[in-house]
């Protein structure tokens, strides 16, 4: 299918894309990241830009630095480049095994971070992994910077709080050396996107849970944590029956009756596969802090 015609743009800088998106704000004006949303969207007709602004050659946008207990990823830094990076590996382990499991190695080498967080959509891997591993995105407009928590950041089913004139520019993340990340999910068997993906990041200290943090995607129409899961599991032991108690309390506070119901699994399923893949994420989690460091 051929998309519709439109107005290419390039720009070098991120000051020129901004310019751009000023310049065509009463146009429709789209951002191309990696483009595997986008340009399917484009060849079906669902969406159809009069402004098409490239910013997969802007440099300042890309990279993975740790500074100051901060890891920095590039918002148009690849999937592929953040799994190479041992920092990401130490200081986000939950955001990175996500990551791990987004598509396949070709969509992992093209596709970018920021493009898939700024995109929304409720059943890719990482809005529950950037919530467990609490970034910060920064959002970069006419104004300047400003730092939007993940917590607010994701408004609702593809929407965010990024503004027409804004993009996103970096996601900052406090580092969490020394815990344990993981990412499990039920995959659509036609589309690899989550039907429910649970993500965890999970210390101990002393035999007692220090950090706690979960959170599920594919479940609602965007990220959530599952604090019941962590209220359960916060200060006591960790352990197979009290990995099986919290994951009991994964649809706490959700409202069933919001939940995504689909082609793919009715909101029901839905409730129940989040239990499961709750209790597997905590598992392996526990099971990686119990297992000898490697030499």
């Amino acid at each position: 299918m051929i998309p519709d015609g439109f107005d290419y743009h390039e720009p070098e800088t991120t000051a020129e894309a901004i310019e751009l998106l000023e310049e065509h704000g009463d146009a429709e004006t789209e951002l191309l990241a990696g483009g595997h949303s986008l340009l399917p969207a484009m060849k079906s007709g669902l969406s159809s830009p009069d402004i098409l602004i490239d910013i997969g050659g802007i440099e300042e946008l890309t990279g993975v630095t740790a500074d100051g207990g901060t890891l920095t990823i590039g918002a148009m830094t690849s999937y592929s480049d953040v799994l190479d990076a041992e920092a990401a590996r130490e200081h986000a382990p939950a955001l990175t095994a996500a990551v791990e499991q987004v598509g396949d190695r070709q969509v992992r080498n093209r596709g970018t971070v920021g493009g898939n967080v700024a995109h929304a959509d409720p059943a890719s891997d990482l809005p529950g992994a950037v919530l467990v591993s609490d970034a910060t995105m920064v959002v970069q407009g006419p104004d300047g910077e400003r730092d939007v928590p993940a917590e607010e950041f994701y408004l609702g089913m593809y929407a965010t709080d990024i503004g027409p004139d804004e993009l996103l520019t970096r996601i900052e993340v406090p580092s969490a050396a020394g815990a344990v990340g993981t990412y499990v999910k039920r995959a659509s068997p036609s589309s690899g996107y989550a039907m429910v993906g649970v993500a965890a990041l999970l210390s101990v200290e002393d035999g007692a849970a220090e950090t706690v943090r979960v959170g599920a995607s594919g479940v609602m129409d965007r990220g959530v944590r599952l604090e019941g899961v962590e209220d359960a599991l916060a200060g006591g032991s960790v352990d197979e029956e009290t990995i099986e108690a919290a994951a009991a309390r994964a649809g706490e506070g959700l409202d069933t009756a919001l939940m995504m119901d689909d082609l793919r699994a009715s909101g029901e399923f839905r409730a129940q596969l989040l239990e499961v893949y709750t209790e597997r994420a905590l598992a392996e989690a526990n099971a990686d802090l119990a297992a000898p460091a490697a030499d």
